[in-house]
């Protein structure tokens, strides 16, 4: 018997859209995460964010709001199992159903030498960047089970195929965060949840403004010479530029892409570096 292969004009634009659905990102009260959680909106997705901070959780809801969108914040810290749970539950009581997608977005760094660094540094790190998403994904995978549908993003770094001295322990949360969206497509993907990352370049934000600033003689800052230079696109990245990829790992269009990371880094992975003059 033949094989019966899918009728290419069955595919319709509207697999990117994410009308209806309920998409979670960690820490999306700024940066990155703000920007994800938008671009999803924008596809139709239904918000749900959390922060440790209170105070945070108002006044990012009045940020969505300047932009057309009507997300919902909760407290919750994504390293306490008890209070993920009651959040998917809190989220469930909100919108009427569990999370669709999800983005592991919360993390930290600590840009501390390696032998200056405390264990205590070391785990805190981790902690946030690897047990998070480990613990939240859990939490939410069970909804998706039951659907038969999910997606998860996690939000992995350059850092999670390159070392660099004083990131430790952000790499070996980045690298290990790598693998367990590797894991996650590995033993859900028969259930038709498609576990990816993004692995963003440097990107142009309020945290790293310091390292862009002019010298007082006008020049670039020797850090922003040295990423300029490693990057084929000759800039830095925005949080703009991270938006289709989430696009697209959050839709329909991507449902037989499973267990990747793409790398939105200008193209300074594929890139040896320019030879000296």
């Amino acid at each position: 018997m033949a094989e019966q292969y899918a009728n290419p004009s069955a595919f319709s634009m509207d697999s990117f859209r994410l009308d209806g659905q309920v998409a979670l990102v960690t820490g999306a009260s700024y940066g990155i995460g703000f920007a994800i959680a938008t671009a999803l909106a924008k596809a139709g997705a239904k918000i749900a964010f959390n922060d440790r901070d209170p105070e945070k959780i108002a006044a990012s809801e009045s940020s969505y709001a300047k932009e057309g969108i009507k997300a919902k914040g909760w407290v919750a810290d994504v390293t306490k199992v008890d209070e993920v749970e009651q959040l998917v539950k809190d989220i469930e009581g909100h919108f009427g159903t569990t999370p669709d997608i999800l983005v592991n977005n919360a993390g930290i760094i600590k840009r501390i030498p390696m032998l200056e660094m405390t264990a205590e540094d070391f785990r805190q790190v981790v902690d946030i960047d690897l047990n998070g998403p480990f613990i939240v994904s859990k939490a939410c995978l069970p909804g998706m089970i039951a659907k038969n549908h999910g997606k998860i993003i996690n939000i992995c770094s350059m850092m999670s195929e390159l070392g660099r001295e004083t990131v430790a322990g952000y790499a070996a949360a980045k690298g290990g965060l790598k693998m367990l969206t590797r894991n996650i497509c590995s033993e859900f993907g028969e259930h038709n949840i498609q576990c990816n990352g993004i692995g963003p370049g440097y990107i142009a934000t309020p945290q790293t403004a310091p390292l862009r600033e002019r010298q007082p003689d006008g020049s670039r800052h020797p850090f922003d010479s040295f990423i300029v230079a490693k990057t084929p696109a000759a800039r830095w990245g925005t949080p703009v530029d991270l938006m289709g990829t989430a696009v697209f790992l959050a839709s329909d269009a991507s449902s037989f892409v499973n267990g990747q990371v793409i790398y939105v880094d200008g193209g300074i992975l594929a890139y040896i570096g320019k030879q000296p003059q």
